[in-house]
């Protein structure tokens, strides 16, 4: 359970009440930044992941983190003939033993002092011969094993994690979600608490990071997630990390009736789910807010016209008429868009055909076109589709926001409007699916 420190202390109470106090294993301090400006007290730079076991037969992978410099200077502080940094180590563990490891060696006899040797006699012998055994110059002095770094795995993961950066606003993970997590955090979560071939649940999978690197890692995953968008974000995201993935996607809408039934439990999702439906490029709001009458934004090569824009107006209610469709023929000629998309879930009225034939055609570079359309979704799945320019063409990369601050000024997407691209979960063949539906979540195995 990862959350920053304002309520952490609140989930660990509602996370002992499921699990049990006794199943608590650590609390994980992320440093997220480096530094963060904070009025009147301590710069807030980490968040905590809350760290539970269902049972005492929990699934666990030592995982370990590289020596810093500073321990290396500190605690390998000898150097041999080579120049190589080596320190001391025990070649004797606590206790006596009976075995091997109890008889004595080079006349020293460990069991006397109630210890016992950490390798037999046979092994200690291979290591003196390959120089791996410091002896001390002072009489009757031990022997010490000389380690080097390299013959260690590393320092073992605490539960102070600094080593993980966060995205800054180049890196090419980064999608331009809110609160997206670093891969590299959730590939050594995985790690630690799953083997390959194992399921990884993420129940609030945002834009699928958790499911990024379960599919990396050889894991089969399931993702939830309440948002449209954010199952688009996912879909994009594991295709362009392998296009062969294979996943399927529940609780979309595969009906008129699914549709209408998504339309009266959340208008906005069914916004969000109607525009990747006929394909935007770009959603005009991604939150719950005004939209000044523009849901979504396509655009396409216009020829010497430079580029056409396409906007979209979506409307899931019972109530919708001709009055809406002047209003949006408003719209489109403020944003002096070339064409519109009206969406309705049910048939439109004549008065409503009317209104958007009054709006004429507009000349492209792919012909003739209306220049307003009524989309509606109940005719969709009747198999009827909106005549538009071809938009396939258009690089995915142009609406990314770095990318687009360097395009010239001129008819090109709004650079305000979020975009977010279409994408979601998935798994290696035969693997876990993911299924999601915005009004009762739930998620199933192939």
């Amino acid at each position: 359970m990862h959350c920053d420190p304002t309520a952490s202390h609140y989930l660990k109470i509602i996370m002992d009440s499921v699990f049990g106090p006794t199943r608590f294993l650590s609390e994980v301090i992320w440093k997220r930044t480096s530094a963060h400006s904070s009025a009147r007290r301590y710069g807030p730079i980490h968040d905590v992941i809350l760290f539970y076991g269902k049972s005492p037969d929990f699934k666990w992978n030592h995982q370990y983190q590289p020596y810093d410099q500073e321990y290396l200077d500190r605690f390998f502080d000898q150097t041999d003939d080579e120049g190589r940094k080596w320190k001391r180590s025990d070649l004797t563990g606590a206790g006596t033993r009976n075995g091997e490891t109890g008889k004595i060696w080079r006349g020293l006899d460990v069991t006397a002092k109630g210890r016992h040797w950490a390798y037999p006699p046979a092994k200690l012998e291979e290591l003196d011969a390959a120089g791996r055994v410091h002896w001390p110059k002072k009489e009757g002095g031990m022997p010490r094993l000389k380690q080097y770094p390299e013959d260690l795995p590393g320092v073992p993961l605490q539960d102070i994690w600094s080593d993980i950066r966060p995205l800054h606003n180049l890196a090419a993970e980064r999608l331009g979600y809110p609160t997206q997590k670093p891969q590299a955090l959730l590939d050594r979560i995985i790690k630690s608490s799953s083997n390959a071939g194992e399921v990884v649940l993420d129940p609030f999978c945002g834009c699928g990071t958790t499911v990024a690197s379960a599919h990396a890692n050889d894991r089969q995953w399931i993702g939830i997630d309440v948002a449209f968008h954010a199952i688009k974000v996912i879909e994009d995201r594991i295709l362009r990390q392998s296009s062969l993935a294979q996943f399927e996607v529940g609780g979309v809408p595969r009906d008129f009736e699914g549709a209408q039934r998504l339309a009266s439990n959340d208008k906005y999702q069914f916004q969000w789910w109607a525009n990747y439906l006929v394909g935007v490029q770009a959603l005009k709001e991604i939150k719950k807010g005004p939209d000044r009458g523009i849901d979504g934004q396509m655009y396409f090569m216009n020829g010497p016209r430079g580029w056409g824009r396409v906007l979209t107006s979506v409307k899931g209610g019972q109530h919708v008429g001709s009055k809406d469709v002047r209003e949006f023929k408003a719209v489109i000629d403020r944003e002096r868009a070339e064409m519109g998309l009206f969406i309705c879930l049910n048939e439109p009225t004549r008065d409503m055909n009317t209104e958007a034939a009054a709006f004429g055609f507009v000349q492209t570079a792919h012909g003739h076109l209306p220049k307003l359309q009524i989309v509606s979704i109940a005719e969709w799945f009747r198999g009827k589709r909106p005549h538009l320019p071809s938009l396939g063409h258009i690089s995915r990369e142009f609406f990314e926001p770095e990318k687009r601050a360097k395009q010239k000024k001129g008819r090109v997407p709004d650079p305000s409007a979020p975009e977010f691209k279409f994408s979601f979960p998935g798994t290696k063949a035969g693997s876990t699916v993911v299924h999601f539906n915005p009004s009762a979540i739930k998620a199933e195995s192939l």
